[in-house]
């Protein structure tokens, strides 16, 4: 309360309403606010948006504004008010602490009590900015459009990064690792600030090392005005065209459409585009296994924190859990190289993990899930030489002599200030 650094709220003394001098005056007065908190911007459209209602200052004009909820907040203050708070909920992810915002908020709450005012029903119009100029630049970009926001703020497109786990399963991550894993149970593929993504494996025979992918669940984590939280869960012999809430897009937020799911191929082949963040995921069927890939945004596939750190398609398998691609199995080594040389010509290691899977399960229908993974890989990469991977040794050690991404801090960073 007696804090001199903390901005005023705009409650004024003895509950009577704030004249527009006041009102101007508590809003300058929070002028500190942090360059990426839009709040001073959502001052100034409110203070432009009532400067018709006050009739020079007067506290009567003030006053007499207001719209009761039995007329559905017809009044121009209150629509004006419905405006201001919209306002602060799209700028509140970059205003976390700052108290300039959290003193707009709670100044809001305070007039819309005390006039009276419906939290639903119409806004404001946007205020005025004087005449068009003759050379105007273009409109913002929708900003549940990730390739628009990012090239408006870097002048230049998104990069894209490549992920998939396929078969025993084996893991493509994006720094162009390449494992077979032993992981049973379940383990995050991803896990950031936007995408949540889990694979559950299981042994594909009672007894055997390998094991398959028999489940797989992705959150598309609830965003601004872009998303609702949509949860796609897949198990074998059940991949539905539909989030687990029956919906087939984002909900009925402005930006939803940024969100669909669409059936490929009915029971074997899924996708889903996600606009919002930059990001397609693929999830497929075939002999009695489930596959994944995905292309997302660099920025958002690095938006996470330390405690996020176990990512199967960040750091590839844990070293405890990571096989050889060379094991003895019930169909003979040269058979299963036969079988998918017809399919993988190119011996890389896609080619190797085709082998290992046939030769393990014995079953010849593997080779499609290999096979399907190259063809994934090779719509979602954005360098086709980075296509083929060939294994510097049979422990799944990098496979490519790409360098490593940049740090996560800067794409992180990158992200925040797009979102806004």
């Amino acid at each position: 309360m007696g804090d001199p650094g903390q901005c005023p709220g705009p409650r004024p003394p003895h509950g009577s309403p704030p004249t527009l001098s006041t009102l101007t005056l508590l809003l300058l007065l929070c002028g500190y606010a942090h360059s990426q908190c839009k709040i001073l911007r959502c001052n100034a459209e409110y203070v432009s948006s009532t400067l018709s209602l006050r009739g020079g200052g007067s506290p009567g004009a003030l006053r007499g504004a207001g719209g009761g909820r039995g007329g559905g907040g017809a009044g121009g203050l209150c629509r004006a008010l419905r405006s201001y708070a919209l306002c602060t909920r799209r700028t509140a992810r970059t205003c976390r602490g700052d108290l300039a915002f959290h003193s707009a908020v709670h100044g809001i709450e305070d007039l819309m009590i005390q006039h009276n005012c419906s939290r639903q029903g119409p806004t404001a119009p946007p205020p005025a900015r004087g005449p068009a100029l003759p050379a105007a630049g273009p409109a913002a970009p929708d900003p549940c459009d990730h390739a628009a926001r990012f090239a408006r703020l870097h002048g230049r497109p998104p990069g894209f990064l490549h992920c998939a786990a396929f078969g025993d399963p084996h893991v493509r991550s994006f720094q162009h690792l390449f494992h077979t894993c032993r992981v049973r149970g379940a383990w995050p593929l991803l896990d950031n600030d936007f995408l949540f993504v889990q694979a559950t494996s299981a042994p594909v025979a009672p007894g055997a090392n390998a094991t398959a992918t028999r489940k797989l669940t992705i959150i598309f984590k609830n965003m601004q005005e872009c998303i609702d939280q949509k949860v796609y869960q897949a198990e074998v012999d059940n991949l539905p065209a539909a989030f687990e809430d029956g919906s087939v897009n984002g909900g009925d937020r402005p930006g939803g459409s940024s969100l669909s799911i669409r059936s490929a191929s009915p029971g074997r082949h899924v996708e889903i585009r996600a606009a919002y963040i930059g990001t397609t995921v693929v999830v497929r069927q075939a002999a009695g296994q489930l596959s994944f890939a995905i292309r997302v945004a660099e920025d958002v596939a690095h938006a996470f924190s330390a405690e996020q750190d176990l990512q199967l398609c960040v750091g590839g398998c844990p070293p405890g859990q990571r096989l050889s691609r060379s094991p003895p199995g019930p169909l003979g080594a040269a058979a299963a190289r036969r079988l998918c040389k017809e399919r993988l010509p190119v011996e890389d290691a896609y080619f190797h993990s085709c082998v290992f899977d046939v030769s393990v399960s014995g079953d010849p229908r593997w080779a499609a899930a290999a096979r399907a993974a190259l063809e994934d890989a090779r719509a979602f990469l954005p360098d086709p030489g980075q296509l083929h991977l060939f294994p510097s040794d049979a422990a799944g050690a990098p496979l490519s002599a790409a360098a490593l991404r940049a740090p996560l801090l800067p794409g992180l960073c990158a992200l925040w200030l797009c979102l806004q």
